[in-house]
């Protein structure tokens, strides 16, 4: 089953602080070499987003994230796990997981 793991940060934080988090690029070497990181990438900050809503037919746009939160996402992942198990135990092993957060979204199933 796919998931998409979308990885949100403290933008107060700073990576390798001394809070036994592991190394980012060991995590992806490993989920890239056991075939379970499909893709991923970073994105560029909050400040950069631009949010896209059409209300009566009239698009409206908003620089900036959509919510006002500590928490923003970084970057995400698209992971192929056998279960929902298996992608938290991915998840948790993220270094965001220490300082931040990671959602997990299952995708919808392909419809034949």
């Amino acid at each position: 089953m796919k998931y998409l793991m979308l990885v949100c940060t403290d933008p107060n934080y700073t990576p390798g602080q001394d809070d036994g988090a592991p190394d980012v690029e060991d995590w992806v070497t490993e989920t890239d070499g056991k075939g379970i990181r499909l893709m991923g990438s970073r994105v560029r900050p909050a400040s950069d987003a631009t949010t896209v809503r059409v209300r009566n037919r009239e698009v409206l746009l908003t620089d900036g994230p959509y919510a006002e939160t500590k928490d923003q996402i970084a970057g995400f992942d698209i992971l192929e796990c056998a279960d929902l198990d298996e992608a938290i135990d991915v998840a948790s092993r993220h270094p965001m997981a220490w300082a931040g957060m990671i959602e997990l979204r299952p995708f919808w199933p392909d419809e034949d």
